[in-house]
């Protein structure tokens, strides 16, 4: 028997945003069709296999629940272009590494393709959703294109759609958001195409959340709010310095601030660098745009959050090498956590990255653990141009699948990810397999430091004098 979809769905991309935001509209919307498509086979084969491209805890049992219902991913882009009624565009951004606004502005040569795709092969009119995170006033360039390829018997109506997961955390985030932003042009086509996405999100996301706004304000909201977080994380990580110096404690210093109503707790904790896809892209995208804007100043301060986050890397390793009798050449080190944080297999950013590449410039023997992400994907990241060669990496890299084989024979254990598997290792057995003296260092002031200090160790924690 056939079922008749009230509404179809295509999603173009099947990664990290899109992967787990049509899963979740799938599962909480049974009459509604969703396609998700990609070019690339072997993903699409993964996300049809009982083994899943990417880790997010919840993901599973939502993938499983809809798949083969109302859940479909496929490597037929045209085929769910030509279907749907609603296209999400939530291909990759990346920051451009080559030509004008290399290292700076975002790479939109993948949204102008899907774009493209989109106009090409619909022979119907679609509502095409900007779901990637995009540099303010992208809209333009897409509905510029889609309706140069318009024709009277089909429109095209663009919406802004931003995403505001955080990876380990995606799925409740989907479920339970504090916001859903929708943006359009302030037309009666637009408000129409706007009501027709709140309805798809109003299955189980309240009324009153579902905002409502204007194209650039919805594009410029989600690169803000990045910012904004980012900028936090920065400002508790340039305490930490002076807490070093002085004397004070970053973790009772954030706290005292976080208990002022007017700051809040969140996004203050203290670490080796923020990570992940979207944080220091974002800023980035947003300096160039302030740069392009002619608003130097504006572009200095936000440019100073990224540099801020790269100074504590390298203030960290400065530490670490300090502390082990100023080299670390030849000396073997224990990297415990390489994802950007804890509960997500995702690398992108992460401070593990410039740490070991700091540690293979220094000749250390690096021993890598981390539960989630993939031997091959610490390679790749450790072999990328800037960062390594595989020569260096089969030289100065191993990577092991137990905590306590990274720990034989180590000199110290750096904690770079704070995985919560951590906190209950048998430390006693970690401290017997170090050499003596057995040095922790604490990047995500996450471990009992007092309890480490009894067993032997000795511990060198971010924002606290050793």
């Amino acid at each position: 028997m056939t079922i008749e979809f009230k509404t179809k769905i295509c999603c173009i991309g099947a990664g990290y945003v899109g992967g787990p935001t049509c899963a979740v509209i799938a599962y909480k919307n049974p009459a509604v069709k969703v396609t998700i498509v990609d070019l690339n086979e072997s993903r699409i084969a993964a996300w049809n296999s009982d083994n899943l491209p990417i880790y997010e805890p919840g993901l599973e049992e939502v993938v499983f629940a809809a798949r083969g219902r109302n859940l479909f991913f496929s490597a037929d882009v045209d085929a769910g272009i030509l279907e749907a009624d609603l296209i999400f565009v939530s291909v990759n951004t990346p920051t451009k590494k080559s030509g004008i606004g290399a290292g700076f502005a975002a790479d939109m040569a993948y949204v102008e393709s899907a774009t493209r795709r989109i106009a090409s092969v619909a022979k119907s009119s679609k509502i095409v959703i900007e779901k990637s995170t995009v540099p303010c006033r992208t809209a333009e360039s897409m509905r510029t294109i889609l309706e140069a390829n318009s024709r009277d018997d089909i429109r095209f109506d663009i919406l802004s759609n931003p995403e505001f997961l955080a990876e380990g955390t995606a799925i409740s985030d989907l479920m339970n958001p504090d916001r859903v932003l929708i943006g359009s042009l302030q037309t009666p086509e637009g408000f129409k195409a706007q009501q027709s996405l709140a309805d798809v999100y109003a299955a189980w996301v309240p009324r009153e959340k579902i905002i409502t706004m204007n194209l650039w304000s919805s594009e410029l909201s989600k690169l803000a709010a990045n910012a904004m977080l980012a900028q936090r994380i920065s400002s508790i990580n340039a305490l930490s310095a002076i807490c070093e110096a002085t004397g004070a404690d970053v973790d009772e210093v954030a706290y005292a601030c976080g208990l002022d109503s007017r700051i809040g707790p969140k996004f203050l904790k203290a670490s080796v660098g923020f990570g992940g896809s979207c944080f220091q892209k974002d800023i980035l995208n947003l300096v160039y745009l302030s740069e392009s804007l002619h608003l130097p100043e504006v572009a200095a301060y936000w440019n100073q959050v990224v540099q801020m986050n790269e100074y504590q890397k390298s203030r960290f390793t400065e530490r670490v090498v300090k502390a082990l009798f100023n080299t670390v050449t030849n000396k073997r080190l224990a990297i415990f956590g390489f994802a950007f944080k804890k509960n997500t297999g995702d690398t992108r950013e992460s401070a593990a990255i410039t740490m070991c590449k700091y540690f293979m410039q220094e000749r250390a023997q690096v021993r890598i653990y981390d539960p989630k992400v993939e031997l091959e994907q610490i390679e790749m990241d450790l072999t990328e141009p800037g960062v390594g060669t595989m020569d260096s990496y089969k030289k100065f890299v191993t990577v092991v699948d137990d905590p306590y084989k990274a720990a034989e024979d180590a000199d110290a254990i750096v904690v770079l990810t704070e995985w919560d598997e951590f906190k209950t290792l048998d430390w006693n057995r970690l401290f017997a397999e170090c050499k003596k003296p057995a040095f922790v260092f604490d990047g995500r002031l996450m471990l009992d430091h007092k309890k480490l200090k009894q067993i032997g160790f000795k511990v060198e924690v971010i924002g606290k004098l050793a």
